[in-house]
């Protein structure tokens, strides 16, 4: 009986979230690279796992009806892992839920609004002259990157003072920037020192640091 989640996955920022909540869940899994460059996102193998060709997406052999069972759209992965394994999403009903919403505000606001920054700052120079896209996401990446640093005032890390998903599931956006879009300058990200500070807390832990590393590009 197969017992490895099956991970398909990039490591981009939403491809880390979910390969640094297996490491640090210690949840055994086999990683396949899908290169999006490639267009491996749209081959039958993949839709048939994710009908929205997108990364990441697992298999788990041993759902929660001992069944196997797909799992995309990486926050719904974070909170599928969490609850299988108990670990990383508090049980405490107050810390519980706002674990999620601030999952939820990555999925809705940090990865879009970094993302279309992104494509803009690095992507889209020579395809869009207009001044307007840049600044729209700029300015809109600089208030999030403020609530999280208003956030994160005399604390470690997003809820309770614990490592959780709503970490794993932010923090690979803001390393995005600087190792990503190489950005950091231009959007003066020094300037919010907690952001930072959570930043590099995240990624010294051992097991994070090895879930960046996976499915790298080729």
């Amino acid at each position: 009986m197969a017992s490895k989640i099956e991970l398909y996955s990039l490591a981009t920022p939403n491809g880390m979230k979910v390969s640094v909540a297996l490491e640090e869940m210690g949840l055994e899994y086999n990683a396949h690279t899908i290169d999006i460059m490639k267009g491996d996102q749209f081959t039958p193998e993949f839709i048939a796992v994710n009908p929205n060709s997108k990364i990441p997406a697992i298999t788990d052999p041993n759902g929660p009806d001992g069944k196997p069972i797909n799992v995309f759209e990486s926050g719904a992965i974070l909170l599928y892992l969490g609850e299988k394994t108990g670990k990383f999403l508090p049980a405490d009903p107050r810390l519980k839920y706002e674990t999620i919403q601030w999952v939820f505000f990555q999925m809705g606001g940090v990865g879009p609004m970094f993302g279309q920054f992104g494509h803009f700052y690095k992507y889209a120079k020579d395809k869009c002259d207009h001044p307007y896209p840049l600044q729209r996401y700029s300015t809109e990446v600089k208030r999030i990157l403020g609530v999280l640093e208003k956030r994160l005032e005399g604390t470690d890390f997003l809820v309770g003072n614990e490592y959780t998903i709503a970490d794993m599931a932010s923090f690979p956006w803001v390393h995005c920037l600087d190792f990503g879009y190489h950005a950091a300058e231009y959007l003066g990200v020094s300037n919010f020192p907690n952001v930072v500070a959570w930043k590099e807390r995240c990624m010294a832990r051992p097991a994070t640091a090895k879930g960046l590393t996976v499915c790298p590009f080729q």
